[in-house]
């Protein structure tokens, strides 16, 4: 009988969990079972190949602890790279027992976390235990404890040795109606590759870097289509501009998409258009750059967008008449 551990804790020196693991190690090794424990933490750059080691397993023993909110990234990665890469036939026959000991809460959502999981993917479930303690010594220093690890470990040999089954659950309907995500078909030279490229830092920090090359690529074609707007917009106000003496104005135009809104100022003849922070404006307009553009291009006035809905606006309809009025884009 060969029953694989996967520890997705962190590793600590006093985590209770790893000396749960250890007492069920002994147990199960003077039941001369073969027991192969997999810490997920040392395998972290690698987790996608990791489904692998299912192979040839007759039971497994997924074990967490809870330090302060479910199972953790470690396992949940590991579960995720069973239902994606994992052979769902070999997972049918493998019984699995959870481990869950939690410093904090919620060391029973963590075991009904695991044994659902493990029921989608079509795997058998055995009896598993969780438990809550303060520090490692409450464990080593409790022979009660002790005996409970025991027979739990002892209960695994026997549901493996006489094939314990249990009724159908709706977690298991749920895997062959409904959700119709299949296994990735690779072969034994794709899986060797995968497994090479998912631990190859130097492979993986040169996608980053073709990423962010191409990133930055695309950035700049989008910037200058950015600018080219911009500045199309403060043209467009600039030139269009028909003076009144006697009107002084601050608008601001809040552009969707855009950082900073379109600022302009007019002062009698004077008039500047720029994007900057603004904190004096009379006229505080929010609209897309549809919108503007529908202005700009003479489709629309200040007045119509803002009856219409396109524009939202704080002021007055005087500043919206005046708006239109020195600014004449048919």
């Amino acid at each position: 009988m060969r029953i694989n551990i996967y520890y997705g804790g962190r590793g600590v020196l006093d985590d209770p969990t790893i000396y749960v693991l250890s007492q069920t190690e002994k147990v199960l090794g003077e039941l001369r079972v073969e027991v192969n424990r997999y810490n997920i933490y040392e395998s972290k750059n690698s987790i996608a190949t990791l489904p692998s080691t299912l192979k040839g397993a007759d039971g497994i023993i997924l074990a967490t602890t809870v330090e302060w909110l479910g199972i953790g990234g470690y396992m949940t990665q590991f579960l995720d790279a069973c239902w994606l890469y994992g052979d769902k036939e070999e997972i049918a026959g493998i019984y699995m027992q959870p481990v869950v000991i939690s410093t904090t809460y919620g060391e029973r959502e963590a075991v009904l976390t695991l044994e659902n999981a493990w029921q989608i993917l079509g795997g058998q479930l055995c009896g598993g235990f969780c438990g809550y303690v303060e520090s490692t010594a409450e464990l080593r220093d409790n022979p009660e404890y002790h005996r409970i690890i025991e027979k739990k470990a002892e209960s695994l040999y026997r549901a493996i040795s006489s094939h314990t089954r249990s009724l159908p659950s709706s977690n298991q309907a749920v895997r062959r109606s409904v959700l119709r995500t299949h296994t990735m078909q690779l072969t034994p030279q794709e899986s060797e590759q995968l497994s090479e490229y998912a631990s190859d830092d130097a492979y993986v920090e040169q996608q980053k870097k073709d990423i962010i090359e191409l990133s930055s690529m695309y950035r700049n074609l989008l910037g200058d289509h950015a600018e080219k707007a911009e500045t199309e917009f403060i043209n467009s106000f600039q030139s269009h501009f028909h003076p009144k003496e006697s009107v002084q104005m601050v608008a601001a135009f809040n552009i969707e998409g855009r950082k900073k809104p379109l600022v302009v100022r007019v002062n009698g003849d004077d008039i500047t258009a720029s994007y900057e922070e603004c904190n004096d404006a009379r006229v505080i307009a929010n609209l897309t750059e549809g919108a503007m553009n529908e202005i700009t291009s003479g489709r629309e006035t200040f007045q119509r967008a803002f009856n219409t809905g396109d524009m939202t606006a704080k002021g007055t309809f005087a500043d919206l008449r005046t708006l239109d009025d020195i600014f004449i884009f048919s």
